[in-house]
Order: structure tokens, then C-alpha cells, then sequence
């Protein structure tokens, strides 16, 4: 018997026995733990206010404990995201577009999905990246345009026109299939085994196909301790960029001078302590009311908000800003993006002891490795949420749907937003205002230059409110999936304690780590926490490859591959 293999009454001569359809962990049957897995939540909260207190009560010794780990751990592994993720998106690619593989449904032969496209992917987008699109679809195109790998080889000259292409290139590298084929990996993982074989909906299900009931114990304790963990951390770095931009926004539209100060190190202007908190209140407290009422209603209500206000933004864009220009620019980034992509993501830069080589190191590790380990770290959460909602879906029709859609929504995002900004940049109307400003306020500073004083506040107004309800709905989001791990798959029944507690958590590591060191020392934390996730989603990469071969050769002997038929097979 292998770790595939079921508890059937009868096996007959079958070469091959059915797929483990029980996965049993323990859970708590009374108190305030009562469906609660112990073993899980209890370590989970220790060492999530483990984290807070050493931020509140020791912020210097924890800053430099932190930036110490980030140089190690950045420097040593920076390698293992670039071909992690690689790999990634060539097993999510030969999963779809294999017939056998891609026909395969998660769920039963005839399930429907629960939800409409439409509504499949406002969630996607909404909980997956709709926070950091607001912040980095005119930052990081900017970004790109006065510093890339080309700009510091010599080969063009930075904030000129010829900088523009390999500027859309990089982007699109870092906000295309790298992220999503690593949240679809990790919820394919989840979702197959949760929906077909009806394990519990949690981290340690996916790998039963490869370490069979043996995740019922402490091993499966441990990986979904870190999954949550991870899920914190990952979480706390797209709601701490979210919370700057939400008062920057606040600032811009004339709600109060204090809510921004000055930089400690000069750069400008940034969100004051008293804003920060505030805003984690506001935002936290929403998010919290809305997790109360589960999925259906108010996570799926506000990603429906999120897409429209999304699409009333970017015809803004289209209409008044870039225009057409923006659709060049999309068309030449995902072209570049494409032939480009195979070698983008095997390289790794290493030094060659010269400045521009040094440089060249520098910025893979600020960029794609920061990202690479971003997406990883964010990968529990979106993962597990992806499979939540995608049950019914072909494996074809689900890797495909994760993977270009909310692709192309990113691109089409800083094409349109980061391609006016550059065009205003460019032309010398913007004279340096966008430029000049921090990552934060770039949309707003954007959309102040390109409207008239009046409708540049509403629009900014606007703006806050849609970054408002990307806020919520990733935090909601969130403490729904840490409370599913933690109730051992089980998403229903008496959870308001817990999710509060989650609530309170997330705002309390959010805002201690903005207090302590901005976004950077948010970015440090997540990395280190990124690392031994990122094992565990390459145990996920070899349990989903095994357990769907294996339900091939299943249906080619006539034995069951789904709960249903094996309770019927072994009866």
C-alpha cells in the first residue's frame, strides 16, 4: 500500500488501490478551543505575539536582528526563489495544457462551481494583489524607468523614452505568472484533495498524496503552524503598503496635516504613528465585521465592488490619460514579457566585482527576489482561498483562469496608470511631481497633475475608497483562511473569538512594524518568515503531480479517484 492508498474493504487484483479519503486531525470538542485544532492555534498565536512583543518592547534590537537575517537569508537563497518559482510555472503550465491532466475537475465528475466567473475572479484579483496594483501600477513602471538592469549596464540612459520598454519588461515579469502560478500551484494542491477526496480544507491535505496519514499528526502540526505564520507575515506586507497609501490618500484629499510627517531619513513625507493606527482601526475593525459574516456574503459583495470601481479607474486612464499610447505599451510589455520570459527567469546576477556588477546583484534582490519571496509568503493565504472558491473547476480551466486573467488585469493596470504617469514624466508636465514623491502617494500625485484641482479630489477620493475595500477584503479574507487552517479545514460554526484575536493580530504586527521601520522592516520580517514556507510549497509541487498521475493510471484500471465513488467502491 502506498500513501495514496485508501482504507477499501477490497482491492481485489487491482494494480493500483484508491486515494486516502480521510485525513483525521484533532480538534478540541469544548470551550473556547471547540473545533479547534490545539496543536495548531495555540503555537500560532504564541508565536504571531511572540513577534508583536519584540517589535513594541525591543524595537531597536529587533530592527537589527531583522536586517541581519534579511542580508543572510537574501543572500544565500536568493537562487532558491528564482528557480522555485521557475519551476513553478512550468508544472502549472504542463498541468493545464496536458489533456489527461487538465481534464481532470476538483470536485465531483459533474460538480458546478459555486460561483460565477464573474465573481470567481473579483475574488481572485481582489484577495490576491488589487492592494499592491493601487500601489506599484504607477510606482513600480516609475521605478523601472529610472533604474533597470539595462540603465545600469550602460546600455540606455534612465527617465528616457528608450527606458520605457525594458521597464514594462521587468514589470510584467513581476506581476504576471510568477505570482499567480505560484498561488494557483499551492491552491491546486489544497483544492484537489479538499474538494475531490474530501480531505480537510487545509495546508497539510495537499501533502497526503506523498506523506499519507502521517500528516495527521505532529509533521502536519508543524506545516500548518507555518503556513499561518507565513500568512501573517505575508499579509502584514501588502495591508502595510495598503495602510500608507490609504493615508496618503487621506492627506491628499485635505482630511488633516497630521497625518503625514517627516521621514526620518529625509525622503520625504510619510504616514505619522497616530495615522497608522487610526487607519488599522478603521480598516481592521471593517474587515473583522465582514469576516463575521463568512465568503458568500460580504467578501464576495465587496470584490464585486472592488472590479467595478477597479474598471471605472482604469477608464479614467484610458480616456484622459495614456490612451491609446497605454495599449501600445501593453501590447509591446506582454510581448517582451513572453519572449523574454524563459531567460528572465533562470537568470540569477552575480557579481563580477565591478560596480554595475554589484548593482546588478543589488537590484535582483531588492526587486524579483523581494517579490519572488512575497508571492511565496502570501501563497498559504490566496492559495487556500483560491481553493475555496474554485471548487467545480477543471484543473485546465482553473490553472488557466488563476494564472492569465488576473495576469492581464495587472498588466493592463500598469500599462494605463504607470503609462500616463511616465507620459507626464516624459512630456515635462509632471516636471519631476510624480518622480520626486514616495511609492505611496505616486497614484495620487498622477492623478493631481493629469485633472484639474476638483476632480482630482473626487477621483483621489475615489481612489481611497477602492483601496479601502481592497484593504478589507484582504484582511477579512485573511482571517478566514489562518481560522480554516486553524479549525482543521472546517470554514463554518462559532469562530467570532478567533476571529477577532486574527483581527487584532494582523493590525497590532502591521502597525508595530510600520512604527518600528516602516515598509522595509514589514518587507525583512515577511522574507525570513517566506523561507520555510517555501519548502513546504515544493513538497505541495511533488504531492500535486503525484496525486493526479496517479488518479490517471486510477481511471485507466476502473478504480475510484473521488470520495464518493470509493465509499461506494469499498462498500
Amino acid at each position: 500500500m502506498t500513501s495514496e492508498s485508501a482504507d477499501a474493504s477490497s482491492t481485489g487484483n487491482y494494480p493500483i488501490d484508491p486515494p486516502i479519503i480521510e485525513l483525521p486531525i484533532s480538534t478540541h470538542d469544548s470551550g473556547f478551543y471547540d473545533g479547534f485544532s490545539r496543536e495548531v492555534t495555540i503555537p500560532g498565536k504564541i508565536i504571531v505575539s511572540l513577534i508583536i512583543m519584540w517589535a513594541i518592547f525591543f524595537p531597536v534590537s529587533a530592527m537589527e536582528t531583522l536586517q541581519v537575517a534579511n542580508s543572510t537569508i537574501i543572500s544565500s537563497f536568493s537562487g532558491w526563489y528564482v528557480y522555485l518559482v521557475a519551476a513553478l510555472i512550468v508544472v502549472c503550465g504542463a498541468l493545464a495544457l496536458v489533456p489527461q491532466t487538465g481534464s481532470l475537475r476538483i470536485g465531483g465528475p459533474e460538480e458546478k462551481p459555486e460561483f460565477s466567473r464573474f465573481s470567481w475572479f473579483s475574488m481572485l484579483f481582489g484577495a490576491g494583489i488589487g492592494i499592491g496594483m493601487l500601489t506599484y501600477s504607477t510606482g513600480e513602471p516609475l521605478a523601472h524607468f529610472a533604474n533597470n538592469p539595462d540603465i545600469i549596464r550602460g546600455s540606455i540612459e534612465a527617465g528616457t523614452a528608450e527606458a520605457v520598454r525594458p521597464a514594462y519588461m521587468w514589470t510584467f515579469l513581476h506581476w504576471g505568472f510568477g505570482a499567480w502560478c505560484t498561488y494557483a500551484l499551492v491552491g491546486l494542491a489544497i483544492g484537489y484533495v479538499a474538494h475531490r477526496r474530501g480531505l480537510p480544507l487545509t495546508i497539510r491535505s495537499s501533502l497526503a498524496p506523498i506523506f499519507g496519514k502521517s500528516m495527521s499528526g505532529i509533521a502536519g502540526h508543524v506545516v500548518d503552524i507555518v503556513a499561518v505564520v507565513a500568512t501573517i507575515l505575508g499579509v502584514a506586507v501588502t495591508m502595510g503598503l495598503g495602510v500608507q497609501q490609504f493615508v496618503a490618500g487621506l492627506y491628499r484629499v485635505g482630511m488633516g496635516d497630521w497625518l503625514m510627517v517627516e521621514a526620518g531619513d529625509g525622503s520625504g513625507l510619510t504616514a505619522s504613528a497616530a495615522a497608522i493606527v487610526t487607519a488599522l482601526l478603521v480598516l481592521v475593525g471593517a474587515s473583522t465585521l465582514s469576516a463575521l459574516s463568512g465568503v458568500g456574503r460580504g467578501i464576495k459583495w465587496l470584490s464585486n465592488i472592488n472590479m467595478a470601481l477597479s474598471f471605472g479607474l482604469l477608464a479614467l486612464f484610458a480616456t484622459v490619460g495614456v490612451g491609446l499610447g497605454g495599449l501600445e505599451l501593453l501590447a509591446l510589455g506582454i510581448w517582451d514579457y513572453i519572449v523574454t520570459l524563459p531567460a528572465n527567469s533562470l537568470t540569477l546576477f552575480t557579481s563580477d566585482g565591478s560596480a554595475a556588477g554589484d548593482a546588478l546583484v543589488q537590484w535582483q534582490l531588492d526587486w524579483s527576489v523581494f517579490y519572488w519571496a512575497w508571492w511565496i509568503a502570501f501563497a498559504p493565504f490566496v492559495g487556500m482561498f483560491i481553493a475555496r472558491i474554485s471548487r467545480g473547476r477543471t484543473i485546465r480551466e482553473y490553472v488557466l483562469g488563476v494564472a492569465l486573467v488576473p495576469s492581464l488585469m495587472c498588466f493592463l493596470w500598469m500599462a494605463l496608470a504607470g503609462g500616463t504617469a511616465i507620459e507626464l514624466e516624459l512630456s515635462g508636465q509632471a516636471g519631476g511631481q510624480i518622480l520626486e514623491t514616495g511609492i505611496s502617494d505616486q497614484l495620487y500625485a498622477t492623478l493631481a497633475v493629469l485633472l484639474s484641482p476638483g476632480v482630482a479630489l473626487i477621483v483621489s477620493g475615489l481612489v481611497v475608497l477602492l483601496l479601502m475595500t481592497y484593504l478589507i477584503t484582504s484582511a477579512d479574507s485573511a482571517i478566514l483562511i489562518v481560522n480554516t487552517i486553524n479549525g482543521a479545514g472546517d470554514d463554518e460554526g462559532a469562530r467570532r473569538y478567533h476571529i477577532i484575536f486574527w483581527g487584532m493580530a494582523l493590525a497590532f504586527v502591521v502597525g508595530s512594524m510600520l512604527i518600528l521601520g516602516g515598509i522595509e522592516a514589514i518587507r525583512i520580517t515577511m522574507i525570513i518568515g517566506a523561507l520555510p514556507f517555501s519548502i513546504v510549497v515544493v513538497a505541495m509541487c511533488v504531492s500535486i503531480i503525484k496525486a493526479v498521475v496517479f488518479d490517471l493510471i486510477r481511471k485507466r484500471h476502473g478504480v475510484p479517484t473521488t470520495a464518493e465513488a470509493c465509499e461506494s467502491w469499498a462498500g
